[in-house]
């Protein structure tokens, strides 16, 4: 039986990257995984501790802000994961985002993440490596004026406007899509772009619980207020964790793949969210009932991700895993950090 290739996760310690480490090992892949420290003492051990670590992963450190930091984790590999453009909601001082003028945002938002992304896949290139798939966000694809049912190649944000509104972490993702592309065009580069929104499902790390959806659930669980004390007119777009991973190994696994792809299953109105919510939790803390018409749901035209042959949970059973798997207090006694 010939051995699998060898992947890089860049960003192995996050949510996401962390989940595509989990199948890429299951799926009996060698993963060269990065983080910023690979001996982090609340990160390392856990993804050390999946099933075929042992013999099938090697982490290594590296920073996406330093040129050629990722050389020595993409020798031999056959894709990258780019998992680690993570938002960035405060310039190095601190400062808000949003406070920020444009040549701020640009300098403090914008760029380090567009740089970052870029660095990887100059060293992915210098190393031979000419399939890249990255993880980003729906941010990107929500064109000015709305429409009631968006794609993947049509339709996009419009950078100027959401500089203009102040949002300076989703503009971060357009730009950096788009000069991904451009980067891949230039060099040959395979590229597939996924853009999910809300991460349901288990975690790898104990510290990924501190984070939404995750932290807002444990609070209803606990009999706590949870995201809302009024539930907004609003939809959220939700997929899985692991539907997620398998998304992005499709995608690296069928050659003809490429593009940008929708990683969420579906968007729900808040309303219904919680009421199936409170079927799963019949004592929790509702929040205050919206009085006005329910707006519209975000509607999603997803032939292209479907095109990839991956079965998805929906939203029902996703909600219903994530809030069992948190019951069963999976990282009781760890510290979160």
């Amino acid at each position: 039986m010939t051995a699998k290739k060898t992947v890089c996760v860049a960003g192995a310690s996050g949510v996401v990257g962390s989940n595509i480490v989990r199948m890429s090992l299951e799926r009996g892949y060698a993963v060269h995984g990065t983080m910023r420290d690979h001996d982090a003492p609340y990160k390392a051990p856990f993804l050390k501790a999946l099933p075929g670590a042992s013999r099938r992963l090697q982490l290594f450190s590296a920073d996406m802000a330093e040129k050629d930091s990722f050389t020595a984790a993409l020798a031999g590999t056959d894709c990258v994961f780019i998992a680690c453009l993570i938002p960035t909601y405060a310039g190095p001082s601190g400062k808000p985002a949003r406070e920020m003028d444009d040549e701020q945002g640009y300098a403090e938002i914008i760029m380090p993440t567009v740089d970052g992304c870029l660095n990887i896949m100059r060293s992915a290139v210098g190393q031979g490596v000419k399939t890249v798939v990255i993880c980003s966000s729906t941010s990107s694809t929500n064109p000015i004026p709305p429409v009631p049912v968006k794609n993947e190649v049509e339709h996009w944000s419009d950078e100027k406007e959401q500089c203009r509104a102040k949002k300076y972490t989703s503009a971060a993702k357009t730009v950096m899509e788009k000069a991904a592309i451009k980067f891949a065009e230039e060099n040959d580069v395979r590229l597939s772009i996924f853009m999910p929104t809300g991460l349901y499902g288990p975690v790898v790390i104990p510290g990924h619980m501190n984070h939404n959806p995750h932290a807002w659930l444990q609070r209803l669980i606990n009999g706590e207020e949870g995201l809302h004390s009024k539930i907004p007119n609003d939809s959220t777009s939700m997929i899985h964790l692991h539907d997620l991973a398998a998304l992005f190994l499709a995608a690296y696994e069928d050659s003809s793949a490429s593009g940008r792809y929708y990683g969420v299953y579906d968007s729900w109105h808040w309303q219904d969210i919680y009421a199936e919510l409170q079927k799963l939790l019949p004592d929790m803390k509702v929040p205050e009932a919206i009085t006005e018409p329910p707006v519209p749901s975000t509607g999603f035209d997803f032939t292209r991700r479907d095109s990839l042959g991956v079965a998805l949970r929906d939203i029902p059973t996703l909600l219903r895993e994530t809030v069992e798997w948190i019951k069963t207090e999976p990282f009781q006694g760890m510290q979160r950090i």
